[in-house]
């Protein structure tokens, strides 16, 4: 069963490949946007070319839908940031292809106007309606209390606070999941 792309009343999807590159260069590149995930600091071309595009489409599945969702207004066309879908811990020995992780980057101009719940819901729905997804998981560093505010609007619940560890050292970070069967 192929997941089907998301209507909604003001957005677009799409699922991004390695030909969008220029757009997720230019989202990270404001540091509020990337305050909770690099403090701040934006990805370089580099970055965005020998990193991102690779793990990207490692998990990239057009048939399940894993991926970066590109979402774009309706109205004008206009990129305004992208969603996550892939299983957890799709990195790790034992990826949990059950459980598919959401995540979700805009830019400032689209804060606050309900587009991250409105492109998270869209997407949530079509992964309910495949047969082997049971959980819905996202996390957040601990301080990101708008990502918060969005798992809480898609039915998702506290699971457990942890330690996130990057190069740039530990966080604390919670885990918000759902069971959809």
């Amino acid at each position: 069963m192929k997941m089907n792309v998301p209507v909604t009343e003001r957005l677009k999807f799409k699922l991004m490949n390695e030909h969008d590159w220029q757009q997720l260069y230019e989202l990270d590149q404001d540091p509020a946007v990337m305050q909770f995930l690099t403090r701040g600091v934006p990805t370089s071309k580099k970055q965005i070319r020998d990193e991102g595009i690779p793990r990207m489409l490692a998990y990239r599945n057009a048939k399940k839908g894993w991926g970066l969702w590109s979402v774009t207004t309706k109205d004008t066309n206009t990129f305004i940031g992208w969603v996550l879908l892939r299983p957890m811990d799709f990195f790790s020995e034992q990826p949990n292809f059950s459980d598919i992780e959401i995540g979700w980057r805009f830019k400032q101009i689209s804060w606050g106007l309900g587009y991250a719940t409105e492109a998270a819901r869209a997407l949530c729905a079509e992964l309910t309606k495949q047969p082997d997804v049971n959980y819905i998981s996202a996390s957040a560093l601990a301080d990101n209390i708008s990502s918060i505010k969005v798992m809480k609007k898609l039915g998702l619940t506290f699971v457990k606070s942890y330690t996130h560890t990057d190069e740039q050292g530990d966080l604390p970070a919670v885990l918000y999941s759902k069971r959809l069967k």
